[in-house]
């Protein structure tokens, strides 16, 4: 039986990626979990395995593609099967060599029956049936356990709907279905633990032969047919409310950026959202026309919800004659706004290859694509590119910014007016909560309800530090780029003291067992003048100080700009508060739900201590002192447990000897 590979997930806020090289071709013999090809995302470069031992049947997807996430990229067929022996003579008597054509290659699965069903060779099993894959829920997470089914065979499912949920080392996710239809067969049992891509699922297509038959022309330009699949009606595609976050189930629409009959096209901001964890705007799926809005500003909707219908998504013809008008256009006038939506949204080579993130920041900035150069693989536009470009933009580039400013004037205008909309309010005024302030409200209540809080205040000699800083900042600052500030030495003396201490990083689970988390994840609590955000700086175990440094930076310039990522405010697996910046000896500081602790950090001021003196004597002396608070849940961490870990959080910091880089 045919089996699909697809472009794998590589990291929670990866939607895409780019195959950079087929490192096997069509009638090869590959063994189970042998690299086939390469990809590149904003955030890995990677060799994908093969998730089967057997022959490489087609190539649907040519280097230098850039595809979603679970688009099936080729086909293979296990060893020993009928299906490994007929494509070499199929596909010789097609003359078929070229990599990536599909046409030619689909004859094989049924080459000795019928010339004419080439596209139903697509979906393995049936004319309609989609594979559903386990996905790769982290860029390290190599398998996943099925710990529950949320539908069984037989039953119907929309595009998005949970399926199954899953457990990971580092999430516990609901899985949605890829496409609308109904589930045929389940091909992995609840408690099964199995490798990422193998196929869990077969989902049989609603709609019948007629999704099949546009497959074939998509294909050349990595649409995503199955963005076009969910209305069943072939020309209309839902808008859902996305999950932007794992502990996320709601979002609010704040406000809508397009309204009904506006084109759109494919990853162009349509609406902005609210969450207690972020704010964002929601790109298209697809190009099309808006022809519905299903909620209102204001309205807070479950995820998964649909919002709104684009029409005219599916139709490949009309999406061709833009595509076509645009090298006259452009010519006549360079300087015209009007051909520039058109050639950003084009995926057929006429813009330069770039990420959604990379495009709407060089939206945002009136910035043309053509100007930047890509480091990426096949020249692709990284994110490190734009904002290279940003901050030191060549002078080619400015009189071909000069058109888009326009054109982004009218979306920057409405930016600057929300500001009187957050005047104070007056005495006596009574304000609706925003959805953030009131989600916050409801986690804290959670938190103190759950948690058994107990709190310990340790004072530490901050002295030595001090002196670093004061001799280093300036020239760490010439030398790497980022202020030498105090948090990145309070964030690596917490990391080392979380490794000596694992209990304090760990977290309860179904309320009578204890994660023992793999990864250090550090939650950084931001303040906004809209509310409070915790981005979380990842894999902290393995980061360096300078690492640490720049990671600080990154997030809380990213959370003040709402440029935070759904991947960056969850995982958490430990919390740093830092209260003393505004005057506050300490605090104690409520700890974030799954977590099991979080250090709360006072402020640093000069102060008599007794030292001794190098006689041993007692003596009196002015030092940089500051207070800080752990928090920790009683459940499962013991006083003896917060001693120990805040005793050697105080030792690193008071004798510190690493390099600061």
């Amino acid at each position: 039986m045919p089996t699909n590979v697809v472009m794998p997930q590589m990291g929670e806020s990866i939607t895409e990626g780019t195959l950079t090289k087929w490192l096997k071709q069509v009638g090869d013999t590959v063994a189970r979990d042998e690299p086939i090809f390469e990809i590149s995302t904003d955030k890995v470069d990677a060799e994908i395995p093969s998730p089967i031992a057997g022959k490489l049947m087609e190539i649907k997807v040519q280097e230098g593609a850039t595809v979603e996430v679970n688009t099936v990229v080729a086909v293979m067929a296990e060893e020993g099967s009928a299906a490994t022996s007929a494509p070499a003579a199929a596909s010789s008597a097609t003359g078929s060599a070229t990599p990536g054509v599909p046409v030619p290659a689909a004859p094989p699965a049924d080459a000795q029956k019928d010339a004419t069903p080439a596209a139903p060779a697509a979906a393995p099993a049936a004319a309609a049936n989609t594979d559903v894959p386990m996905p790769q829920m982290g860029e390290s997470i190599t398998e996943g356990t099925i710990t529950k089914w949320l539908k069984k065979v037989g039953d119907t499912v929309q595009r998005d709907e949970p399926l199954f949920e899953i457990s990971t080392d580092k999430v516990d996710a609901e899985i949605p279905s890829p496409v609308a239809g109904t589930l045929v067969e389940i091909k992995a049992t609840e408690g099964q633990t199995v490798a990422v891509n193998s196929i869990v699922a077969v989902i049989g297509g609603a709609a019948g032969a007629a999704t099949s038959t546009p497959a074939a022309a998509p294909q050349a330009d990595g649409a995503s047919t199955p963005a076009a699949a969910p209305a069943q009606d072939g020309g209309s595609t839902e808008v859902v409310m996305p999950q932007m976050g794992e502990s996320i189930t709601e979002g609010t629409i704040t406000k809508w950026l397009k309204k009904v009959g506006d084109t759109v096209q494919r990853d162009e901001p349509i609406f902005e959202i609210s969450t207690d964890k972020v704010d964002a705007e929601i790109p298209s799926p697809v190009a099309g026309t808006l022809t519905e809005i299903k909620a209102a500003e204001g309205t807070t909707v479950a995820i998964n919800t649909v919002v709104a219908i684009i029409g005219g998504a599916a139709g490949s013809a009309p999406a061709a004659k833009p595509a076509a008008a645009a090298p006259t256009q452009a010519p006549a006038a360079p300087g015209d706004p009007k051909p520039a939506a058109p050639a950003a949204s084009a995926s057929v080579g006429e813009t330069p290859r770039s990420s959604p993130l990379v495009r709407k920041i060089a939206k945002e900035n009136a910035v043309d694509l053509h100007q930047v150069p890509g480091t990426g693989p096949a020249g692709r536009i990284t994110k490190t590119d734009i904002l290279g470009h940003l901050q030191n933009p060549a002078a080619a580039a400015k009189p071909a910014a000069a058109a888009p400013v326009a054109a982004a004037a009218p979306v920057a205008a409405p930016a600057k007016p929300a500001a009187p909309a957050a005047a104070q309010p007056q005495p006596g005024e009574l304000v609706p909560m925003t959805k953030m302030r009131s989600i916050i409200a409801q986690r804290m209540i959670e938190s103190k309800h759950t948690n058994a809080h107990v709190h310990t205040v340790f004072k530490v000699d901050m002295t030595r530090i001090a002196r670093i800083r004061d001799k280093e900042k300036n020239k760490y600052e010439q030398r790497n780029g980022v202020k030498l500030t105090y948090m990145p030495f309070i964030t690596r003396a917490a990391v080392v003291a979380l490794s000596k201490h694992p209990i304090v990083n760990s977290a309860i689970e179904g309320g009578n067992a204890i994660r023992y988390n793999k990864n250090i994840n550090i939650g950084i609590a931001v303040a906004l003048d809209w509310g409070l955000i915790v981005p979380v700086l990842k894999q902290t175990e393995e980061k360096n100080f300078l690492g640490i440094a720049r990671g600080i930076v990154d997030l809380a310039n990213r959370a003040r700009n709402k440029k935070l990522a759904p991947d960056d405010v969850s995982g958490g697996t430990f919390t740093l508060t830092n209260s003393g910046i505004f005057g506050e000896q300490f605090g104690t500081p409520i700890i974030a739900q799954p977590q099991s602790a979080i250090l709360g950090i006072g402020g640093l001021n000069k102060e008599p201590l007794v030292i001794q003196d190098q006689d041993g004597g007692d003596v009196i002396a002015i030092r940089y002192i500051q207070r800080f608070t752990l928090g920790f849940d009683h459940r499962i961490i013991d006083g003896s447990d917060a001693g120990k870990f805040m005793t050697d959080f105080k030792n690193v910091l008071e004798n510190w000897s690493e390099d600061i880089g």
